[in-house]
């Protein structure tokens, strides 16, 4: 039989799982929660698997493809894992989200101050 923990394995080795465990436990997670955290870690483990060893590929390929002489594993990683929005960007678009809802219903909602504050804030 097979032994699926190779070195290209998408399975995540035990003690990851049970450090997902542990993240779990120690979280304030709703009882029905549990199996989706531990799921939805084990997707992104297993993708990024995946990615690593596409670029890890790429990498040995490269001077081989000469059409893809500008692609390197930074830009995949860049562009298969973008960061998420940050803080101020999430609040300028929920802010942009509420004025659209409120002008819709008729409302008038702009909320100038509140955009300038949120503007002058740093990126983080």
């Amino acid at each position: 039989m097979t032994d699926f923990r190779v070195a290209n394995s998408i399975t995540p080795p035990p003690e990851l799982v049970q450090q997902w465990n542990q993240e779990v436990i120690g979280t304030h997670f709703k009882p029905y929660g549990y199996s989706e955290f531990i799921a939805t870690r084990a997707a992104q483990w297993g993708a990024d698997q995946e990615l690593e060893a596409c670029c890890e590929w790429l990498e040995k390929e490269r001077e081989h493809l000469g059409w893809a002489y500008r692609l390197n594993p930074q830009t995949i990683r860049t562009a298969r894992r973008p960061k998420p929005p940050s803080l101020k960007e999430q609040a300028l678009e929920e802010l942009e989200q509420l004025r659209g809802d409120a002008n819709s219903m008729g409302m008038g909602f702009d909320a100038p101050a509140i955009r300038r504050a949120l503007e002058a804030l740093p990126n983080a």
